[in-house]
């Protein structure tokens, strides 16, 4: 079982906004011992949206799906699970009481008595028009809930309501799984060197510990920065403690130049 983010938004792959989900739902796994198992970035686009919700359903990963949950015609989010699970999308009763409540309040707020029957608030009831047996995510920003459904968290793209409401289903569903695998990361600089002239040392590594991932990011450098490659390992404590002990001895042995990070 992995953890997995979709991110659904033209405004993203266009460019004309930068994703801030990625590196947020980073933080908030890392904050509770857990990580991102993969991501992907779609376009609003009911087909692909539709096939991949097809594709992550019928895996048991945890997913968080980010955007096209609105009322508008480029959202598409809700249509998508219902059809990726070939249930009907129908109107969740507490989701309407909860929009309802936001519109008598906005009301209120606003000097002015709310006509619940309006065409443009019963528009706004499509936001809880969910597949058939989902359940309510609350929205602590406006009340108007996100939805759940095998798995799968469909939460609004806005930040200030999908990161509360990620950390929610987290601390809700998945308290059991913090912190269940401590893991630790080591790394080394190791300067003027060639990825190819380490590569027997990283496949030693990952051999003699098989509770540990060696890593490699080379960098060419620049005006202030030496070419150099961050060599390092993750995993369990007492085996990457140990990997990394042997990784700076060995490169000791091969007279290449290195540093702690």
């Amino acid at each position: 079982m992995a953890i997995g983010l979709i991110i659904i938004g033209d405004e993203i792959l266009s460019g004309r906004r930068h994703d801030q989900h990625f590196p947020k739902v980073l933080q908030i796994l890392a904050a509770r011992g857990l990580q991102l198992g993969w991501a992907e970035i779609l376009l609003d686009d009911p087909a692909r949206i539709t096939a991949t919700l097809k594709r992550t359903f019928a895996s048991s990963d945890i997913v968080f799906c980010c955007g096209g949950i609105g009322a508008t015609p480029d959202d598409h989010t809700r249509q998508a699970a219902a059809d990726a699970l070939g249930l009907p999308l129908v109107l969740h009763e507490d989701g309407k009481r909860l929009i309802q409540q936001r519109i008598l309040q906005m009301g209120y707020e606003a000097g002015q008595a709310a006509d619940l029957e309006s065409a443009e608030n019963l528009h706004r009831l499509k936001m809880a028009e969910f597949a058939a047996g989902a359940e309510l995510i609350p929205n602590p920003y406006n009340n108007i809930a996100g939805f759940s459904l095998r798995q799968h968290y469909f939460v609004p793209g806005f930040p200030v309501m999908a990161w509360p409401m990620i950390e929610w289903v987290l601390d809700q569903h998945y308290s059991h799984l913090y912190n269940r695998a401590p893991r630790i990361e080591q790394s080394v600089l190791v300067y003027e060197a060639a990825e190819s002239a380490l590569t027997p040392l990283m496949q030693m590594l990952e051999a003699d510990y098989p509770g540990v991932k060696i890593f490699s990011l080379p960098s060419v450098g620049d005006a202030n920065t030496r070419r150099h490659i961050e060599l390092g390992v993750k995993g369990e404590p007492v085996q990457t403690a140990a990997a990394f002990r042997q990784l700076c001895a060995e490169l000791g042995k091969l007279h290449v130049e290195f540093s702690n990070i």
